[in-house]
């Protein structure tokens, strides 16, 4: 990425550091769930026990988005980033010489909550871009975001076969993430991205959290569409590997671990959708997005039994996820610079409650229905999506507007006079 795209003073090469620290602190959240069966029977244990590292790993993830990230609209970012890279290294460190299943869990509890880096990330990357590049600086960083979650399972899976520990996995991730102390705090602003007049205290950052939602129309939006796709995400990853073990596919573990390389294009290709949202506005990349998941569904659903052409889906459904992700995001930055990271925490927690009810009504559709109600429950996600999009952009266009203001921009496209007026107070 050119230094275009970054305002003046910004140190060169941040934009692909902040990348690669996304990516390694992602990957600490998703690694361990390929490694749940070998953890098992290294404390002759029941699988569902061992599933409780994971569980214990999203729920810490879940208080650290809450308790931590709205931090960053008043912590000095370099302190910041230093502590929950220290912690984080140390909890992976325990993880890997964890005596039971008991240990293990807390030490997942522990790094999780700490390993909630990429959202203080994503509001300080917006801060230093340049004018018209916000969407282009999170394509960036949220690829690598994509990256590290869809390559973490396959990598742990790997170093686990060839070393033939599962501990080897957690060595690797302690010492990827302890490395990252080294540089990225360096590329990490000492100061706040905005600081504020008055600073608040931590209780009442974190009351203000709910009242969010009622002052900003554009995080409403957001939240709804960006819950609603990885509800449908969710439902078709959560379920993904029953269906491929299933008659007539019935592929073994190993190949099944590897099935998440096949969404790297697309990924990829999601990038790009950072520029189309500094140049389009976010509603219209939304738009895109959803048709692009619809496309995967469609094909899931019409031949789900094709190796093909659920690579196929794979790779729009990962295109479309990110790229909706990216243009959510640029919206919701474009409110007050303030209060950035109270408003990625409220986003990004709509994000992850929709994607647990994605997946849990996804278990129950499939016990039910087989892979047909797997993909029916995610196209009718996506077609809430849609609906939602819709609904706000027909309030758009019969919304009295400034005649300066653009009928969709990724700065003010979400009632920019109400918005204004919500940022305010």
């Amino acid at each position: 990425m050119t230094s275009a795209a970054t305002r003046p003073g910004v140190r060169r090469g941040t934009i692909p550091v902040f990348a690669t620290a996304t990516a390694v602190t992602v990957s600490n959240i998703y690694f361990t769930q390929p490694l749940l069966d070998a953890i098992a029977r290294s404390f002759h244990t029941s699988p569902s026990t061992a599933g409780l590292v994971a569980t214990t790993g999203q729920i810490g993830y879940a208080l650290g988005i809450v308790a931590i990230v709205p931090l960053a609209d008043g912590a000095r970012l370099r302190r910041l980033s230093t502590v929950l890279l220290a912690v984080t290294t140390v909890g992976l460190a325990a993880g890997a010489f964890a005596p039971s299943v008991a240990l293990l869990s807390l030490a997942a509890l522990v790094r999780s909550a700490s390993t909630v880096l990429p959202q203080v990330i994503m509001p300080t990357v917006v801060s230093m871009a340049s004018t018209g590049n916000a969407g282009r600086v999170l394509g960036a960083v949220g690829t690598g975001l994509t990256m590290g979650a869809l390559l973490s399972r396959t990598a742990a899976g790997l170093i686990a076969e060839a070393t033939g520990t599962w501990r080897a996995g957690f060595v690797a991730a302690a010492l990827a993430t302890g490395s990252l102390l080294l540089v990225l705090p360096r590329y990490m602003p000492a100061d706040p991205p905005a600081p504020a007049v008055r600073r608040e205290s931590y209780p009442r950052m974190l009351a203000s959290l709910p009242l969010l939602i009622l002052q900003h129309p554009s995080l409403r939006l957001s939240a709804a569409l960006g819950g609603t796709a990885f509800a449908a995400f969710s439902a078709f990853w959560s379920s993904l590997a029953f269906h491929l073990t299933q008659a007539p596919i019935g592929l073994g573990p190993a190949v099944i671990g590897l099935f998440g390389l096949f969404s790297v294009p697309g990924a990829l290709a999601a990038r790009y959708s950072g520029r189309l949202t500094d140049r389009w506005g976010s509603r219209k990349v939304n738009a895109l997005s959803l048709a692009a998941a619809l496309l995967a569904f469609a094909l899931f659903g019409l031949a789900g039994q094709s190796l093909i052409a659920l690579a196929i889906g794979c790779n729009l459904l990962g295109y479309g996820t990110t790229s909706g992700q990216i243009a959510n995001q640029a919206r919701v930055f474009a409110a007050q610079p303030a209060i950035r990271a109270r408003l990625n925490t409220v986003y990004i927690f709509a994000v992850f409650a929709g994607g647990a009810v994605g997946s849990a009504v996804a278990g129950v559709f499939f016990s039910a229905f087989g892979w047909t109600g797997v993909v029916g429950s995610g196209m009718g996600f996506l077609l809430i999506a849609v609906l939602v999009l819709a609904l706000d952009t027909s309030r758009a266009r019969h919304s009295a507007r400034p005649a300066s203001a653009p009928a969709d921009s990724c700065v003010d496209q979400d009632a920019p006079g109400r918005e204004s007026a919500a940022a305010r107070r």
